[in-house]
């Protein structure tokens, strides 16, 4: 699609200004049924617009992402705009400064139509822990559209954008888009930088995109992958051209792995039969998939579950309506002492599931505890990292359901925080080992409902993984 719009903006087929005003119009008419934006950068975009359409008749050459529309999740700091995060904590927020993402899409000339609705602080598999309102699956508006990254793959999906940037901690961008029926990648951590991405847990976040295809995706990974001076987690990602000239891995010889810990009971009968049906078709083009296995998989999620809330705790110490966002209670500073102050404004400011993760947090690190929780969990993460080092000595890469069920209806979980976090079931491993993964989506449910599939990558794979995906996108298209 990217390219596409490339080539019409060149032979002067579209113009910038029109492309971005339709993109508005459908946001206007979509939105209202679908909450997928928390605000919008109209004014802006379309200057920007302007001066790319000026640029463009006066014969200069553009490159494939300038403009480009595109939106960002409201945790990715965008300078003079809000970003609350999807907290009343930082509802009166602006950012001082661009996300390292968001300066080299600027750069790149892709113009930005508005920030997306998201569970506070990233903390969520729904969008209904957004402290605004709940964003609605495009393919059926009483279901959720996943989370945190709700906003983004709805916009996707709803054609309200080209892309989107999301987040993802535990699984972030790739349910969500499986839930909405578009591609969400996760990169190798630390291939692409964290700078101004507001902080849920340091060691599992990483931004990416959310496209219409993987060769939207891999252009918008190019475009923002690399080494960051100001996020010291980043690493040089080795070029597309590089990687794949270094890579002796052929699809003839190619080996996909099916981790049998994965197809478990709980897993929902047409998600299995879709994936089933595609492994088929692979098999088909004499492409190798055998069984191979994970053992620690079923301790990822109780693992990701001591480890993340213990980072978010540390990480959510900074929010004191002192700095960022002052609320009511600096008015009545006088009448509260410094610990008052505290109590009362992030009893208020935050929301019940990001209360629930602080206190969790604060426990496994307290004295007592901290060896019998926290320290424990990060043996685990070396267990699990081991074992698909390991495995990757046998297959290339690995393939999983994305999510166990599509879609559940608004509501359905949200008394039952347990239940919510097993949504994450399949995703958390690869944020814990920190491997480039990609949901893909391969069909739909008998309620029409879409389903994704997972690919995970050995770690720095990103390219390799992006060029597997596309062969088994063009095998299922």
């Amino acid at each position: 699609m990217i390219e596409e719009i490339h080539h019409k903006l060149v032979n002067k087929e579209l113009i910038v200004t029109q492309l971005v005003s339709d993109y508005f119009k459908v946001i206007a008419n979509q939105d209202l049924k679908i909450q997928a934006f928390l605000s919008l950068n109209k004014e802006s975009a379309l200057k920007q617009a302007e001066a790319l359409d000026n640029k463009i008749n006066q014969g200069k050459p553009i490159n494939i992402l300038e403009g480009i529309p595109y939106v960002a999740k409201d945790n990715i700091l965008v300078k003079d705009l809000k970003s609350t995060a999807g907290s009343k904590i930082l509802d009166n927020y602006y950012a001082a400064y661009n996300a390292t993402v968001i300066e080299k899409l600027n750069r790149a000339g892709a113009i930005l139509l508005g920030k997306t609705n998201l569970d506070e602080f990233a903390m969520g598999s729904s969008t209904e822990n957004s402290a605004f309102f709940t964003t609605k699956n495009p393919y059926d508006l009483n279901r959720v559209p996943g989370g945190s990254s709700g906003g983004s793959a709805a916009a996707v999906a709803a054609k309200m954008c080209v892309f989107g940037l999301g987040s993802d901690t535990g699984g972030s961008i790739r349910q969500p888009a499986a839930f909405c029926g578009v591609y969400g990648f996760k990169p190798s951590y630390g291939a692409v930088s964290r700078y101004g991405l507001i902080s849920m847990a340091s060691s599992l976040d990483i931004i990416g995109p959310i496209t219409n295809s993987v060769e939207d995706a891999e252009i918008v990974f190019q475009a923002i992958a690399g080494k960051d001076n100001l996020d010291s987690t980043s690493h040089d990602v080795p070029s597309a051209s590089r990687q794949m000239k270094n890579c002796k891995l052929k699809i003839e010889n190619c080996k996909l792995g099916l981790p049998k810990e994965y197809f478990i009971k709980g897993l929902d009968e047409e998600v299995e039969l879709k994936i089933k049906e595609v492994i088929k078709k692979i098999r088909n083009k004499s492409i190798a998939v055998s069984e191979v296995s994970l053992p620690a998989t079923p301790y990822a999620l109780p693992c990701y579950y001591i480890i993340m809330p213990a980072e978010v705790s540390s990480n959510l110490a900074r929010y004191d309506s002192i700095r960022y966002s002052p609320c009511e209670f600096i008015e009545h500073i006088n009448k509260f002492n410094l610990s008052d102050l505290y109590f009362e404004s992030r009893g208020q400011g935050f929301g019940k599931e990001v209360r629930r993760r602080v206190v969790l947090g604060a426990y496994v690190l307290s004295k007592g505890y901290y060896d019998a929780y926290y320290k424990k969990a990060q043996r685990v993460r070396r267990l699990i990292i081991n074992e698909f080092e390991k495995v990757f000595q046998k297959v290339n890469f690995l393939i999983t359901p994305t999510t166990p069920t599509p879609a559940f209806k608004i509501g359905e979980k949200s008394k039952d925080p347990l239940s919510m976090y097993l949504s994450d079931i399949f995703t958390v491993a690869a944020n814990i080992a920190g491997l480039p993964a990609i949901s893909l989506p391969i069909g739909f449910s008998k309620d029409n409902l879409p389903i994704g599939i997972q690919i995970i990558g050995p770690y720095n794979s990103d390219y390799e993984l992006l060029n597997v995906s596309k062969l088994i996108q063009h095998i299922l298209d």
